[in-house]
């Protein structure tokens, strides 16, 4: 028999995106603190069918035991689990978690409990850890198994096909007969092997992760999934079970539903002996209305069972949060006391989002074996906090890796990480190499932490006496700084980019011409005006040539040489556009080109999207501008320097006048581009005519409740999607909304939701809510002003919407008949397409993450306000100041440890930051210290002068405050709308 390939890991095999060498949580759960008395030995079943063995006190609660389970697994998301027994009446019931286990557990010692999942979403995607969703996986294996997940024949064949692909690979007919013969995955299924094989050989090239993805999506279509039965009977005598989903309490009769009580129209649920009891809201458009359903279940005890299940599922996936325990009366009780205990679904996502948001990115390279390993035990891999530098660990050595699992990567069946470990290794305190004498990834060097690269105040204080103090010089350090990392940028095209298309054939001539012989000539002129500055610099400081007679604390004679040399290139920038354009369409008819241009962008070396950098020379001169004024603004009329400052103003002035329209046409251009790497289910993003508005995170209402949807605003639709488990990390497009005849109106009355408006189209109304009332206002303002653009297009815009949407299958007609059925848009197949490979650290994963929108005006306004220079960084809980070369740019920090390095090693999304002052009671003190901050993630950076401070504040100002659409007409007149 041909023994099975290894496959990949259970993050791959679940869909995951790779970590880059980090974890977005924290690096293990601290174990529960354990009440002191007697210890009993506890035994717990996994959902791999292992057991482990847990010591625990007596007097501890439920909860002591359950997180003890969940530090074990490192389970993030363990609200969705729970621990369930067979109690004295021979009935399975949940662990109560505020209970102590001598309440309930007869006799610990004999009572085995199974961790099992307890609350089933509807959508496994809300599930955010790979390591939950492959024991959601592990729960429908088990499920199928013992006839749970009942389902027809077809149903169970696929489901049990998609199975064995995962376990041994690609269809081979000898061995996945003799597989299925020597392992059971559903009743009677011996009568089904033929069918199984049947759909096991369509399965081919299918990896773990597409596999176990699809077996998740096929169950959760399913009548039954997560669904357990409790026997009842109605009030003729008929038997039907009971059962409680996310949407209410469900009736069956058999495995078929007959009738489904939303939490909307339940008023109490209540039981009395026998009888559990539904009331119902009253219902003014039937006439036939009955107040109270009665059924009649086995026993007291059943009744209570389901009746505190039912509490449970209402709580965790309808309330905001956990609900507050009751008052105890003073005499007599009255009913029970129990409540749900624990974190609701929204507290979960939110925490996992909040995590998994505070990310330090790190660019690699494709096939970089350093800094993260492409095939990973989920056992092996040390989950480090990135937001926690103290708890960065280095990875162990390859022999202590192979010793952990002989599978390499495949996850088996059996053995959970052992105690006192997490993810199955013990973590290794940071030092200077890798414990197999390798240097360490760039994530543990001592330069994120606070043990490297730490100053003195000794050193600054020389430092202060030895540099000049004149505004006027670190205006002109700014300019130094900034064209150190514009040269950077510049080498990104005409070095790396030229290296890697410049000899293959896929590039086409004329894209090789358009760009490099527009580039070339620039970079070799900017090298040249960096040297100049340097050198006048050093000189300004005194650093060199000392003996040298003259002024030389002064910018503005440089500057203006080097622009009127930059004059006659201004052909060359005027290109920068074209080669934009010629770089797309060379992209779309060479699918070769657009895998090399893939590749490129997901090398460390671009640390942002290609086109941004071909459009750097073009942002350049606004930067040049910009320092010329403050230099102008700075100087009095008399200064030495202020005539060639002014003069110097006046012809790069003129250079932005006349480049100013094609830059207009080129960031909106670009960020369609952006977008459409994003986005899946859209074709024809990118049209004449099409502009970009606004993009971010808004609730949508639905018959599910409020679900997290990205919005895209454009001058003539809106779209909504959601983050799908792609390989791509994309956001799929479920509705596309016609602006064309649009309204829009609050509605936060109408819905009981806060800051909820309307949108109401031709053929259908969306109810959206966001996330505060600045981000309503936002959102409305925009929408108003893209629905006023729409009506005054004369139809432009609407054909345009028109060639969109034939190009693409869902129709806005599909849209408005299916507006509540996006489960059924995000197809198992089309939602596991081979995509390209796609970083997940853009501006719209952050803002999903952070449930916060960017317009196209806040863009704009960030092309201007980009910083570059040595800061001086402090984390909350650290004592040192670690030395950081930091650029500013798209909406994030890089950080390198000097400027000559080649890419950042890391990054720090600023969206939903605040930038402030440190206060007293934070003992910072030092001079020109900000303060970053996100709910508990804490930074303090140092400037060197009052001037750097106050540009650093205002930059990062522009990145974590909406800019006002006024402030964008100015520089943009006549505006594009």
């Amino acid at each position: 028999m041909v023994e099975p390939e290894h496959r990949a890991s259970a993050a791959q095999r679940l869909g995951a995106q790779e970590t880059l060498g980090i974890s977005t949580l924290d690096p293990g759960h601290r174990p529960p603190i354990m009440p002191p008395g007697r210890h009993v030995s506890i035994k717990i079943r996994m959902l791999d069918d292992t057991e482990e063995v847990f010591d625990v006190s007596q007097r501890a609660s439920g909860k002591v035991v359950f997180d003890l389970v969940c530090t074990h697994l490192n389970l993030v998301e363990g609200d969705y689990f729970s621990l369930e027994y067979q109690d004295h009446h021979k009935m399975m019931v949940w662990l109560d978690l505020l209970k102590p286990i001598v309440k309930q557990l007869r006799r610990p010692k004999h009572t085995v409990l199974r961790f099992v999942v307890k609350f089933f979403p509807p959508d496994h995607t809300q599930l955010l850890e790979e390591l939950t969703r492959y024991l959601f996986a592990l729960q429908i294996k088990h499920d199928l198994a013992c006839g749970r997940l009942a389902c027809n024949d077809s149903s169970a064949a696929l489901l049990v096909s998609h199975i064995i692909q995962s376990e041994i690979g690609d269809f081979e007919e000898s061995q996945s007969r003799q597989h299925l013969l020597n392992n059971n995955y559903i009743p009677d299924q011996v009568a089904l092997i033929d069918k199984i094989m049947e759909f096991h050989s369509k399965n081919v090239g299918q990896t773990p992760a597409e596999s176990d993805y699809q077996l998740l999506e096929v169950a959760r279509r399913l009548e039954l999934y997560g669904v357990r039965l409790h026997p009842a009977k109605d009030r003729e005598g008929s038997k039907l079970s009971l059962a409680v989903a996310h949407t209410g309490v469900l009736v069956f009769q058999g495995h078929t539903k007959i009738n489904a009580f939303n939490w909307s129209k339940v008023r109490k649920l209540s039981f009395k002996r026998k009888r559990f009891l539904i009331k119902l809201r009253p219902d003014l458009n039937q006439s036939s209305y009955q107040d109270t359903l009665e059924f009649l279940m086995g026993s007291r005890d059943c009744c209570k069972v389901f009746w505190k299940i039912c509490v449970e599922y209402h709580a965790f996936f309808r309330l905001f949060e956990e609900p507050k325990p009751k008052p105890k009366p003073v005499l007599f009780t009255r009913g029970s006391s129990f409540r749900f205990s624990g974190r609701t679904q929204k507290q979960v996502i939110d925490y996992v989002k909040d995590s998994e948001a505070l990310f330090l990115s790190v660019s690699r390279a494709p096939g970089d074996v350093v800094d993260s390993p492409p095939r990973r035990h989920w056992k092996e891999s040390v989950l480090v906090s990135a937001e926690d530098p103290s708890a960065l660990r280095t990875r162990g050595s390859p022999s202590s890796q192979r010793n952990v699992a002989n599978s390499e990567d495949r996850p088996g069946p059996g053995a959970e990480p052992g105690p006192g470990m997490v993810n199955g290794q013990k973590p290794v305190e940071l030092c200077g190499h890798s414990p197999d004498g390798r240097q360490p990834s760039p994530l543990t060097s001592p330069l994120l932490n606070d043990a490297g690269s730490v100053r003195t105040d000794d050193e600054d204080e020389v430092r202060r006496k030895r540099f000049p103090t004149d505004k006027a010089y670190f205006i002109a350090k700014e300019l130094l700084t900034t064209e150190r990392t514009y040269l950077k940028d510049l080498e990104v095209v005409t070095v790396s980019f030229q290296n890697l298309v410049g000899k293959d054939e896929a590039a086409p001539d004329s894209l090789k011409s358009t760009i490099f012989s527009n580039f070339d000539p620039l970079y070799k002129f900017q090298s040249g005006f960096l040297r100049e500055v340097e050198q006048r610099l050093a000189l300004w400081e005194g650093r060199s040539n000392a003996h040298i007679k003259g002024d030389y604390q002064r910018i503005g004679d440089v500057m203006l040489k080097n622009l009127q040399g930059l004059k006659p290139l201004t052909a060359h920038l005027q290109k920068h556009s074209e080669a934009l354009v010629e770089l797309e369409k060379a992209c779309r008819g060479s699918r070769r080109l657009e895998v090399l241009v893939r590749d490129f962008e997901l090398q460390k070396v671009c640390y942002i999207p290609l086109n941004v950098f071909i459009l750097r020379p073009l942002h350049r001169l606004l930067h040049y501008k910009q320092i010329l004024e403050r230099l102008c603004k700075h100087y009095p009329p008399t200064h030495v320097d202020f005539r060639d400052c002014r003069a110097a103003l006046a012809d790069v002035s003129e250079v932005v006048a006349q480049l100013h329209g094609s830059m207009i046409k080129m960031e909106n251009f670009q960020k369609l581009l952006e977008l459409k790497k994003d986005l899946i289910g859209i074709d024809s993003l990118v049209t004449p005519g099409r502009e970009f508005i606004r993009l971010g995170c808004l609730s949508k209402l639905s018959g599910k409740g409020l679900q997290q949807r990205m919005f895209f605003l454009f001058n003539d639709v809106l779209l909504y999607t959601s983050r799908g488990m792609t390989a791509t990390n994309q956001f799929k497009v479920h509705g596309q909304l016609p602006l064309h005849d649009m309204t829009i109106r609050e509605s936060e009355d109408e819905w009981g939701v806060p800051h909820a408006f309307t949108l109401v189209g031709q053929r259908q109304s969306v109810v959206v809510a966001a996330s505060s009332l600045s981000e309503m206002e936002k959102w409305m303002e925009d929408i108003k002003m893209a629905i006023d653009l729409a009506e005054t297009s004369n139809g432009h815009t609407a054909d345009l919407l028109a060639r969109s949407l034939s190009d693409n299958k869902s129709t806005t007609e599909d849209s408005c008949a299916e507006a509540e059925s996006e489960d059924d848009l995000m197809a198992s197949r089309t939602s596991l397409e081979r995509q390209a490979p796609h970083r997940g650290n853009t501006t719209v994963h952050v803002c999903w993450h952070r449930n916060t929108s960017v317009s196209m005006v806040d863009f704009s306004v960030a092309v201007e306000n980009q910083l570059s220079g040595n800061l001086l960084r402090k984390f909350k809980n650290s004592n040192g100041w670690q030395k950081l070369w930091v650029v500013f740019t798209n909406f994030s920090l890089f950080f390198y440890k000097t400027h000559q390095d080649d890419y950042p090693l890391a990054s720090l999304p600023l969206l939903g930051y605040s930038v402030t002052i440190p206060t007293e009671s934070e003992n910072i003190h030092k001079d020109y210290v900000f303060k970053l901050h996100f709910k508990s993630h804490v930074y303090y950076f140092r400037s060197e002068s009052e001037y750097t401070f106050e540009r650093w504040m205002e930059v990062i100002r522009s990145a974590t405050v909406s800019a006002s659409s006024t402030r964008i007409l100015s520089r943009k007149e006549p505006h594009p709308y």
